[in-house]
């Protein structure tokens, strides 16, 4: 068995060798007009549009966004998910469904495609919880934050991978995000950006990875060299180790990409891999391009690039830098249209639009920021499962985990249906109104809850009070769903009261926030 996966991989690199030595030119890839958002080889196969023509909904939560996943028609139904606020292991619970194929603790985009996950408002921020695609097409993420996921520790999500990719995944757009971890592998982290087992048509743009031990790969293996068609431009990659990327046989293009302290290597092409590496600016790093760490060659085609205070290590056995006079030794043919940036300002243009939360805007072309002219960093929802009348707030949704009772409960309605992320499940009392009640086995500190209505209710609340159900005092009475604020109250159940309604109300979600 050794034998033979051996044999097949020589017979791959030595296929892999030769392409690189005679320069083979890929076929054309046609851009898809619907794929104009996207750049680079994620406009190859067809395009990646993401959720595009599809529902729009808001998501506050890991098991929102999973809801919202699980509530399509079927597993390809296109949807937009806006993303605000921190999500967490707290409120990331697997939900079930038989367009989804979820999990907790991680963000499950798996067996799905025609997805978009865009942050919005004050911003999107996955905190130690990574998100995993896998067996999926047709992704995009955008402007969202991705920090410190672990693979040792506690707790754990995603193997320690920011964002990953694995198994059969095509057509995957990466844009505006900021990926950071707070250490290496012996801290618990592994990966930001990593790409495995047949992964494909991918572009991961204007982003920021930082404070890594490992920026990312493409291969996971010497014998997994059936990933490629990456495109990097216009990232910020900073005080990392390795990695900027890992790639492993395949095609990249990296271009106007900027990287400051890389503290072992940078670009590695290894395994038969080709690299057009152009117009980056290297800076206060090390053996930033070459085949490290192996014998197995990879190869390039530079042009352009600038090396500012980059050191260089002598060739060895294992190890086979580029520098210190970058040389080209393979072609590469980039089969889509794209402007290049002068190197000497890459610097300054990427660190004005890299990164989440930095108004989304792009490159002209002339080192100059411009905003798309069709920019999604606010698409308006068809259906949201956030109302006008309800503002969302930052902070964690405490009902997630908690407990709930209530007064009574109608036929096919649940009391929990009102803490599950989901909105299209709901309790509604016996008659026109009713007692619904969020409970906790300790104490906690809750000064704003959000009242949302099922949509096929919504308006149907009339007067109400918020309770302390261990006082009994009321706390705020007023009328109609939405954001309700109150002193800040140390309690252990709190009581939304309907005490009018003008049909039969419908509570979708009673979320409980500390500010």
């Amino acid at each position: 068995m050794r034998r033979a996966v051996a044999l097949r991989l020589q017979a791959a690199l030595a296929t892999a060798a030769v392409a690189a030595a005679i320069g083979v030119v890929l076929p054309v890839i046609q851009a898809s007009a619907a794929s104009a958002g996207a750049t680079g080889y994620a406009t190859g196969n067809g395009g990646t549009t993401g959720g595009a023509g599809g529902q729009t909904v808001r998501a506050t939560t890991g098991t929102a966004i999973h809801a919202a996943l699980c509530s399509r028609a079927s597993s390809s139904t296109p949807i937009t998910i806006q993303v605000e606020g921190t999500v967490n292991h707290g409120n990331t619970s697997k939900v079930s469904g038989g367009s989804c194929n979820t999990a907790d603790g991680v963000i499950e985009l798996k067996q799905i495609s025609n997805v978009t996950i865009i942050g919005v408002g004050n911003g999107a921020v996955f905190d130690q919880l990574g998100i995993h695609i896998r067996e999926a097409r047709n992704i995009i993420i955008q402007n969202v934050t991705v920090r410190n996921v672990k693979k040792s520790g506690s707790p754990t999500s995603n193997g320690g991978d920011a964002i990953s990719m694995e198994s059969s995944v095509r057509n995957v757009w990466v844009d505006h995000v900021t990926l950071e971890a707070s250490g290496g592998e012996s801290e618990g982290f592994d990966g930001l950006f990593d790409m495995k087992d047949n992964t494909q048509y991918v572009t991961l743009s204007y982003s920021i990875l930082r404070n890594s031990g490992r920026g990312g790969l493409i291969g996971s293996s010497e014998s997994d060299l059936s990933n490629g068609f990456i495109t990097f431009h216009h990232n910020l990659y900073q005080n990392i180790d390795s990695r900027t990327p890992l790639l492993r046989g395949g095609i990249a293009h990296i271009y106007n990409n900027s990287y400051a302290n890389l503290h072992e290597s940078g670009i590695n092409s290894r395994a038969g891999a080709r690299a057009k590496v152009e117009n980056n600016y290297f800076k206060d790093s090390k053996d930033v391009l070459g085949t490290f760490y192996t014998s197995e060659a990879g190869y390039w085609q530079v042009g352009g690039n600038v090396f500012d205070n980059v050191t260089w290590s002598s060739p060895g056995s294992e190890n086979n830098p580029a520098g210190p006079d970058p040389q080209s030794n393979t072609t590469v043919s980039i089969p889509y249209p794209y402007s290049l940036d002068g190197a000497s300002c890459v610097p300054n243009i990427v660190s004005q639009t890299a990164g989440a939360n930095k108004g989304m805007q792009v490159s002209n072309g002339n080192c100059s920021p411009q905003t798309p002219t069709a920019t999604p960093t606010s698409p308006t929802p068809s259906t949201s499962a956030t109302p006008s009348t309800s503002p969302t707030p930052s902070g964690t949704n405490l009902s997630i985990g908690a407990g709930s009772d209530g007064s009574s409960k109608a036929d096919g309605t649940s009391y929990g249906n009102v803490r599950d992320g989901n909105m299209s499940t709901y309790w509604s009392p016996a008659g026109s109104t009713g007692d619904i009640s969020i409970k906790w086995g300790s104490a906690q500190t809750v000064s704003r809850i959000v009242i949302r209505e099922a949509s096929g209710s919504a308006g149907a609340i009339g007067s109400w009070q918020v309770i302390n159900a261990g006082t009994g005092a009321v706390l705020k009475s007023g009328s109609g769903a939405g954001a309700i604020t109150f002193a800040s109250t140390s309690l252990s159940k709190i009581t939304f009261r309907i005490a009018g309604s003008t049909g039969t109300p419908q509570v979708a979600e009673f979320e409980t926030y500390a500010g």
